[in-house]
């Protein structure tokens, strides 16, 4: 049997974890005002804040940022920030600020194992189509870094819940790792050692969830662009074979689908909505339509057409990435949650896109049937529901 999840040598701050402890890098990309409090909150203490990148920074030429994350994180290796706990697997037990709790595994995956193309039939698979020119910037980080910092989230099938909330029935014999509140009330998290005796019966439950869902063991549910980038340094910059991840139960009551909503920015939107009808064939009301609700300052249109694809997302981002094509000057981006999307298009040429998501039943089924989905397809929770960054690991060579 193999080992599918294998222990880390985790490394954890020995102090502040409330400030080390930030959101993944690609939430909130059109608001920097979120990271502007999240710098204000950290001041001068180490933070993961410090030795990653957010995407609202992302420019044409990040080479002095990634400059000084490479910097800070040789700093933090050599000053004594991090307490190293040797071959761990950890146990994460995140309360969302909605109250509802959800538990995970941190530990390695085998980059052998797992390929971002679509239709492959590897154990861990993309869920969402890979923008390629997504990961040089990535690249640029992770190749020349000591330490790897993830966000990356990997789903698996498990109904009958025979993985991991065995272990959180348990966890009050575990040894506590952390236990503290995110910022910027993004709800709270705790941290346990899992048992050296206990990994093995990990495996032993993957291997019977491999045979289950036809091969497919993992489905990347958040940080599929990280993901592929560890593979990039791994396949052509001699960097590690294995990759730092969290594995959630896709069936765990707190895992809710929510839709990634489409901004589009320099454009006229009236205009550009009709185009998207025409484009679609016309408006159509009636059996096999797909709906969205079309927001630009306090105006908001409804329209239906007929479905293309079988999400709504599919037809849509089709039509936008022509219409970028085309008009070089508009900016297209990815936005979490109704609200933020309505708050976006109070600005002036901006119009924000709302529609249906899919069902997270239809995850597996989809992935496994017709490969990759179309990108930014669906949200696990809200932008604050994301993974924090928190745990780490030395990047040696391997």
């Amino acid at each position: 049997m193999s080992n599918y999840l294998t222990p880390a040598n985790i490394l954890l701050p020995k102090k502040n974890f409330s400030k080390w402890s930030v959101i993944a890098c690609d939430q909130y990309t059109s608001e920097p005002e979120y990271w502007e409090e999240t710098e204000k909150i950290v001041g001068n203490e180490c933070s993961a804040l410090k030795i990653i990148l957010p995407e609202v920074y992302l420019t044409d030429d990040n080479s002095a940022k990634i400059t000084e994350i490479n910097k800070n994180m040789s700093e933090y290796s050599q000053n004594g920030v991090f307490q190293c706990f040797n071959d761990t697997l950890v146990l994460t037990v995140r309360t969302l600020k909605n109250g509802k709790v959800r538990t995970g595994i941190v530990g390695l995956i085998d980059l052998e194992d797992y390929s971002y193309e679509k239709g492959a039939d590897t154990l861990i698979r993309a869920t969402e189509a890979t923008v390629i020119e997504r990961i040089p910037p990535r690249v640029q980080i992770r190749k020349d870094a000591v330490l790897e910092i993830p966000h990356v989230m990997l789903l698996i099938n498990d109904p009958q819940k025979t993985v991991i909330e065995p272990l959180f029935n348990d966890k009050e014999s575990f040894d506590k790792l952390y236990d503290f509140d995110l910022m910027q009330n993004a709800g709270s998290i705790k941290g346990y050692k899992i048992p050296d005796k206990t990994v093995e019966t990990v495996n032993v439950a993957l291997d019977g969830l491999k045979n289950a869902n036809g091969g497919m063991l993992f489905a990347v549910g958040d940080g599929n662009h990280s993901l592929a980038t560890a593979k990039e340094c791994y396949k052509n910059h001699n960097g590690s074979r294995f990759a730092l991840v969290e594995v959630v139960n896709i069936h765990d009551s707190s895992l809710e689908f929510e839709p990634i909503y489409r901004a589009v920015f320099g454009t006229e939107p009236e205009k550009l909505i009709n185009e998207f009808i025409s484009f679609m064939g016309g408006e159509y009301e009636g059996e096999g339509s797909h709906k969205y609700t079309c927001v630009f300052g306090k105006n908001e249109k409804k329209i239906s057409v007929k479905a293309k694809s079988h999400l709504a997302v599919a037809d849509l981002q089709n039509f936008l990435d022509r219409y970028i094509e085309i008009n070089s000057e508009v900016k297209l981006d990815y936005i979490h949650g109704v609200e933020n999307t309505v708050k976006l298009a109070l600005r002036d040429n901006t119009v924000g896109f709302i529609f249906e998501g899919m069902s997270k039943s239809d995850l597996f089924p989809a992935v496994a049937c017709d490969g990759s989905l179309p990108r930014k397809t669906f949200s696990m929770g809200t932008a604050d529901d994301k993974r924090f960054y928190l745990e780490a690991r030395k990047l040696d060579k391997e």
